[in-house]
């Protein structure tokens, strides 16, 4: 059974001596960062739960998710595959015309309807409720780097609604806190809830927003995840565990939450309102810069009496947010497939910050496939932001740098195998852009080169060794670990 709240997620981590807890008082303000950063970057640290937090009666909970064990147990899954599977079988069902036929659909129809969310009366996150007191400062929200504007909500899954849709969007963007009341939505361009935000510009009207701190561990993964376009977090939150969500009405905003939350901070974002954000130390290893971002206004707090503000750190990789993108990346491989079905496999190398470089091997059947799947790659969603794109052959194990490596040196001709676009989107946080939001592309082709793609000599052929030989060192140096094994 999913877990139901994060609660049950500490409990089992505690239980299999992946949480650590910490008495000793640690000051909300840098320090609990720094901790944060230094046990990521130690490689083996498990989640760490600080119970005496200067200046607050509320823990906080860093690392949860900072390991690939410590997502198998959040999503209770071996291959995250398996979550990209489901979407694709739902987006190929068909209603059958026949009454048998419909009948025999009866199992796969409830299973949708499992999927689903369902609102309740009330929640644990509705045990106390504040409206005139509502106050960002009663709770213990971190400053991470020094050159930081302010203190910011880092893991907050902030809910909006499509104004002409209806759909649901559950995405994390971070608030830097200006004072009880207000906050600096800092959403990029490029995101649904920005998308949300302009259409509402159009009427000059504030559009209810609601910030949810910790929640169960798959409604968290689906506020991170970057779903097909049209579909509703909330939905894909119960693909993500297998099980619908609760959801309860906020007390004073017309948007619905889930109803495990730990806290949520209820208000509207005004478009007429915007102030300087930042700068932030972020994923890049860099400060983003200040730029204007829309204002949050606080109407309301609801929380469990007794919550755990659950936050994360950013800065130069590997942290966090990479075993995230590592997640994504295997459970989006099944869509990137049902688009580019010659795709065999597809890996974002934390290093990169995801969003820096994309490699893809594929089956290639005809000349200038790897430039087709590049371009179409680029034209899919939040994919449309990755700076470079390399592709291999299907034979190359794109987790493997030195297989990489020796595919781009060996295979590809700077010249002829070298794509470059300008003029497009990139990500609003790549610090290497000359302009925001704008700059160009890369993409280099490192599969076997065709005649028809320009390669006139004779194909040299790879070095490898013969079956015989092969098999006899597997059976007569087994001993001494020297049997066949893939390079990974």
């Amino acid at each position: 059974m999913p877990f139901e709240n994060l609660s049950e997620f500490i409990e089992k981590l505690e239980n299999v001596g992946e949480l650590q807890r910490v008495q000793t008082e640690v000051n909300p303000e840098l320090e609990v960062a720094e901790v944060m950063r230094r046990m990521m970057y130690s490689k083996t640290s498990p989640a760490i739960l600080f119970e005496n937090v200067k200046g607050y009666d509320i823990p906080i909970l860093g690392n949860a998710f900072g390991s690939m064990k410590r997502l198998q147990i959040a999503l209770e899954l071996e291959d995250f595959s398996e979550i990209g599977n489901r979407i694709v079988g739902l987006t190929k069902m068909k209603i059958p015309s026949g009454v048998l036929d419909k009948l025999k659909m009866l199992p796969k129809l409830s299973e949708i309807s499992e999927y689903g969310p369902r609102i309740v009366d009330n929640g644990p996150v509705q045990e106390v409720f504040e409206t005139e007191t509502a106050s960002f400062n009663k709770f213990p929200i971190i400053k991470s780097f020094y050159k930081d504007a302010g203190k910011f909500i880092t893991f907050g899954m902030t809910v909006t609604r499509h104004p002409d849709t209806g759909i649901r969007n559950l995405g994390v963007y971070r608030l830097q806190i200006l004072n009880d009341k207000k906050a600096i939505m800092h959403w990029q361009i490029h995101k649904r809830g920005a998308q949300h935000f302009d259409i509402s510009r159009e009427t000059k009207n504030p559009i209810p927003v609601a910030i949810v701190l910790g929640s169960d561990p798959g409604t968290i993964f689906s506020s991170i995840a970057p779903v097909p376009e049209g579909m509703d977090k909330f939905l894909f939150a119960g693909i993500s565990r297998k099980k619908g969500i609760k959801l309860v009405k906020c007390k004073t905003i017309p948007l619905e939450v889930p109803a495990n939350a730990e806290i949520v901070f209820e208000g509207t974002v005004d478009p007429s309102k915007l102030e300087i954000e930042g700068p932030f130390g972020d994923h890049t290893g860099y400060y983003t810069p200040p730029d204007y971002f829309p204002v949050f206004t606080l109407t309301g707090v609801t929380h469990k009496r007794k919550p755990i503000y659950l936050t994360t750190v950013v800065g130069k990789p590997v942290l966090e947010d990479a075993f995230f993108g590592k997640v994504i990346e295997r459970s989006f491989l099944p869509l990137i497939q049902m688009f580019q079905p010659e795709v065999v496999d597809f890996s974002m190398p934390p290093a990169g910050w995801f969003q820096g470089l994309g490699i893809i091997s594929i089956r290639k059947r005809y000349p200038g496939q790897a430039k087709k799947v590049m371009m179409g790659l680029w034209g899919l969603g939040q994919l449309s932001l990755t700076k470079m794109f390399i592709v291999v052959d299907h034979n190359i194990n794109v987790h493997n740098m030195d297989d990489v490596i020796w595919a781009i040196t060996t295979k590809a001709d700077p010249k002829r195998d070298t794509m470059i676009i300008d003029n497009v989107p990139t990500d609003t946080l790549d610090p290497s852009s000359g302009l925001v939001n704008f700059g160009s592309k890369l993409g280099i082709d490192a599969t076997t080169k065709w005649k028809e793609e320009g390669f006139e000599r004779e194909i040299q052929e790879e070095v490898q060794v013969d079956h015989d030989t092969k098999l006899l060192v597997d059976k007569k140096w087994a001993q001494y670990g020297l049997e066949s094994k893939p390079r990974i």
